[in-house]
């Protein structure tokens, strides 16, 4: 695989600079930029369909916000891997991973921080089947984004885009994956985004709602928006409904990003 500008610049700017010298704040800010584009690295990597370096690329991002002391970060970071796992089909996995960001991150993350790995663990618990929990993490995840709204509190710039319209958004897929159709177009209504900054997942929101068609009635018009074919190879999978696949489950690598798998009842709880 050809390295991107990016992964360039990660090893040839940015690693030199991290064995510098350099003040602990100088260097906490050096290691929160680095983790950064790590964590882009990887999405991007993730993006074209290169597991392998997009697992790397978040490892290292862990690595680097721990070193920079970047809590709240780290677990963005996590719940973007369990994102991975999740569209792979690694649901188990992709639990821990968002219950364990969740846990080390929830007396220092903002609420927005920890409403985004609630709507992952969401995602994960929706392409399982378990209609229960994935009930619980989505009203989990609109509890704290709630919060967040309601605070205006100061937040990092890297979490804004994780808003009410963006959730609902999520939550049409999570109702299309738990097969509940007309549950998907409900949401459906309350996702509108800025078509002009979010083309994309506006196209992406469309054309998981057209896979509700295929699982319930219509009814009412569907929306006559013309959207181009997804490119990318996460984009193409992530409309596919688990049903609609046709190859067989992978087998998680050795060495992923897992922990032991929880015991009932260690998740914290949240009231409804």
């Amino acid at each position: 695989m050809r390295s991107s500008a990016l992964v360039v610049c990660l090893r040839d700017r940015v690693a030199p600079l991290l064995h510098g010298r350099y003040t602990d704040a100088v260097g906490r800010r050096l290691f929160t930029a680095a983790a950064h584009l790590s964590r882009l690295a990887g999405w991007t990597a993730f993006d074209r369909g290169h597991h392998a370096a997009a697992q790397r690329h978040y490892v290292q991002a862990l690595r680097l916000a721990r070193a920079a002391g970047d809590v709240a970060f780290g677990g963005y970071t996590l719940a973007c891997a369990a994102l991975q796992a999740t569209l792979r089909g690694w649901h188990d996995h992709a639990i821990d991973m968002c219950q364990g960001a969740h846990e080390r991150a929830k007396h220092q993350a903002p609420a927005r921080v920890l409403a985004f790995t609630a709507l992952i663990e969401a995602r994960a618990h929706a392409r399982a089947g378990d209609r229960r929990a994935a009930a619980h993490a989505l009203s989990t995840s609109e509890r704290l984004l709630g919060q967040a709204e309601r605070q205006q509190g100061v937040e990092p710039d890297w979490i804004d885009f994780y808003s009410p319209a963006r959730m609902a958004a999520d939550a049409v897929e999570i109702h299309r994956d738990l097969h509940l159709p007309a549950a998907a177009r409900r949401w459906n209504e309350q996702a509108a985004m800025p078509t002009d900054q979010f083309a994309r997942s506006y196209g992406l929101r469309l054309t998981v709602l057209a896979t509700t068609h295929l699982q319930g009635p219509v009814t009412g018009c569907g929306s006559r928006a013309r959207v181009r074919p997804a490119r990318s190879r996460r984009a193409v999978h992530r409309q596919l409904g688990p049903s609609q696949r046709l190859h067989p489950r992978p087998r998680p690598p050795a060495g992923s990003l897992e922990r032991p798998r929880s015991r009932p009842g260690s998740h914290p709880s949240h009231p409804h």
